[in-house]
């Protein structure tokens, strides 16, 4: 029995250790930076985060998702996700990194009306 548990145990730790094929590690890879969009001129980047919503049956609010695994064993478990359920979380991180950029820099709101003249002031009223 104990053998089993040691070999088990191995099997387990070698399985986890195998180039990037664990369900957190490739669940990880598809949170993305957003510093990455921020070159990109505001009206292409809507453009694009909506395109790319549009052709993956995503809403432009979309956020990657996270499985809850089994007390720890996360790097340990294979990923089982089917191919398009992997493609769709993937187009997930890149909207939510789309996102993040939109709202840093304000993207898609009316830009304020910047004046640097002096405010106008009133006329002063005679003391009663």
């Amino acid at each position: 029995m104990r053998w089993t548990m040691v070999a088990l145990a191995s099997c387990l730790s070698v399985a986890g250790c195998v180039g990037g094929t664990s369900m957190a590690e490739r669940q990880d890879e598809d949170v993305q930076s957003s510093l990455q969009y921020d070159d990109l001129p505001c009206d292409q980047l809507l453009a694009q985060r909506n395109q790319l919503a549009q052709q993956n049956n995503l809403p432009v609010t979309a956020k990657p998702g996270f499985s809850n695994p089994a007390m720890g064993f996360g790097p340990f478990m294979p990923d089982t996700r089917s191919k398009a359920q992997r493609a769709n979380n993937k187009a997930s991180g890149e909207i939510d990194a789309m996102n993040r950029s939109i709202e840093r820099r304000d993207c898609g709101k009316p830009k304020k009306k910047e004046s640097f003249g002096l405010p106008a002031s009133k006329p002063a009223s005679p003391p009663q």
